[in-house]
């Protein structure tokens, strides 16, 4: 398995799928029909978000420049997290990419290619708020349901209450009504929307565990697995994958080691 979540000695993995009209297709049929058809969230900011009609963000750039390696068009799905494991059970993917972590069962549908960020669950919270797993105790999380986010949530001794929401957005705007005490999400995406909201009065806490985010496809497509590593490869080496983390993230957020 390429992508690793550790928290408590718990492994869970990190995807979005993708949803489309067509099976999923084996690498020399993509190949003959000159696109690749990929699919996102879109409502991940700053990895994959809309900027207008445009969908857009360092992920969304990272798979671009990928199939542009590949030597094929891109067509986009973007498919809401909760819509997501009927897709893959549905077969109808080329490859998604995104960055959020399933939960056990949802990852052990798919299959992932090699790491394009590095990451983890942290805390966010008010100012006054709690910052740290030990500060929790008693306290309401808020999380997006189907996540790594959520499974580890779980295993916090003595919260409260465990609120689901259905994306990021949601659960942020839950934190800064104070509907809830804190949130669990992607360490990069707590601090883009801080970064992005400073008025909110919201912070980053602790780190809760860790992960190596990945592009996934269906089961057993090994040469369009061969080919994705390939140019995901290519795209570290000529310096693009760190040039779009310094443009999204003012730092590179790439695997090393």
């Amino acid at each position: 398995m390429k992508c690793f979540s550790k928290w408590l000695g718990v492994i869970t993995s990190v995807a979005v799928l993708a949803m489309g009209s067509a099976q999923a297709r084996d690498w020399n049929v993509i190949k003959d029909s000159g696109t690749m058809v990929v699919a996102t969230e879109g409502a991940f900011y700053p990895f994959n978000f809309f900027e207008g009609p445009k969908l857009t963000g360092y992920e969304v750039e990272l798979a671009e420049a990928i199939v542009k390696i590949l030597g094929l068009k891109l067509e986009w799905r973007v498919v809401s997290f909760d819509a997501q494991l009927a897709s893959i059970r549905q077969d109808r993917f080329d490859f998604a990419i995104a960055s959020h972590g399933y939960t056990e069962e949802r990852a052990r549908a798919v299959d992932f290619a090699n790491p394009h960020y590095c990451t983890g669950g942290a805390i966010a919270a008010q100012k006054d708020g709690p910052l740290t797993i030990a500060a929790l105790k008693d306290k309401t999380v808020g999380v997006q349901i189907g996540t790594s986010y959520m499974d580890n949530a779980k295993k916090i001794p003595g919260l409260k209450e465990l609120k689901t929401y259905k994306a990021d957005p949601e659960a942020f705007s839950a934190l800064k009504a104070r509907k809830t005490d804190a949130w669990i999400s992607d360490k990069w995406l707590i601090k883009s929307t801080i970064e992005k909201n400073p008025d909110a009065g919201v912070v980053a806490g602790e780190q809760v565990f860790v992960e190596r985010v990945s592009m996934i496809l269906r089961k057993n497509n090994k040469e369009l697995m061969d080919k994705l590593n390939a140019a995901l490869a290519e795209v570290i080496k000529n310096g693009t994958q760190k040039a779009l983390s310094e443009k999204y993230f003012k730092t590179d957020i790439g695997c090393r080691g």
